[in-house]
């Protein structure tokens, strides 16, 4: 039994939407699918998995543009993310304004996801993480079994997620990634929303944000 996925890179952010998959089952799942819909359908047609769910780390544009167009038309579920980040998901056309994408329309997802829940896959399980900070209700999606975190917009290879939006905390952020991310494993990869995936030990020696010796 194996975890299988693709990264389908999405919007002029080049944001990391991941298609996962069960290689036993062939169930799917979406996470992050940002926007550049027909992309993500190219992706799923290629691989040819079924699509079972959407799974969202949390409410900004780049990451959830594309959701409800796929919901509706695989007739899915959109998972995530905590019910904090509502208030995003309530103004995606303004955010689509702001940022000059075409308008999407606010949506609430079919359920909200909380700390310490479980998302299952075909023969796969996830853990869920609330990794509060870049946003209230950001939600990390954890394989023990490949040991793979999606951490979306939380921690990249030598950053941490923007706090200078409405609700980020910088304080919760740091606190987020040393207290929730790094007791998962050191041995952890973990796919950022933006950019090259990474290791948690290589933060933790290298990223100028979070690693260990700035809090020694």
């Amino acid at each position: 039994m194996a975890l299988q996925y693709k990264i389908i890179p999405v919007t002029p952010f080049q944001q990391n939407c991941s298609l996962i998959w069960c290689d036993v089952t062939n169930q799917a799942a979406l996470v992050d699918p940002g926007g550049d819909p027909q992309r993500i359908e190219e992706a799923l047609s290629q691989t040819g998995v079924q699509l079972a769910a959407i799974w969202l780390t949390h409410g900004h544009l780049d990451h959830v543009g594309a959701s409800s167009a796929i919901a509706t038309q695989y007739k899915v579920d959109i998972i995530g993310p905590g019910k904090q980040d509502q208030f995003w998901l309530d103004g995606l056309a303004q955010q689509s304004q702001m940022f000059g994408f075409d308008t999407i329309e606010s949506f609430t997802p079919t359920r909200y996801l909380a700390h310490g829940d479980t998302l299952s896959l075909g023969q796969l399980t996830f853990k869920v993480v609330h990794v509060p900070g870049h946003t209230p209700g950001h939600m990390a999606i954890f394989n023990q079994q490949a040991n793979i975190a999606w951490v979306g917009d939380v921690l990249f290879c030598g950053s941490i997620g923007r706090t200078d939006f409405p609700q980020s905390d910088h304080q919760a952020l740091i606190h987020s990634i040393r207290h929730q991310l790094w007791p998962l494993g050191d041995d952890v990869t973990f796919v950022p929303g933006h950019g090259p995936n990474g290791t948690f030990a290589n933060e933790r020696k290298n990223n100028p944000f979070v690693a260990d010796q700035l809090f020694s």
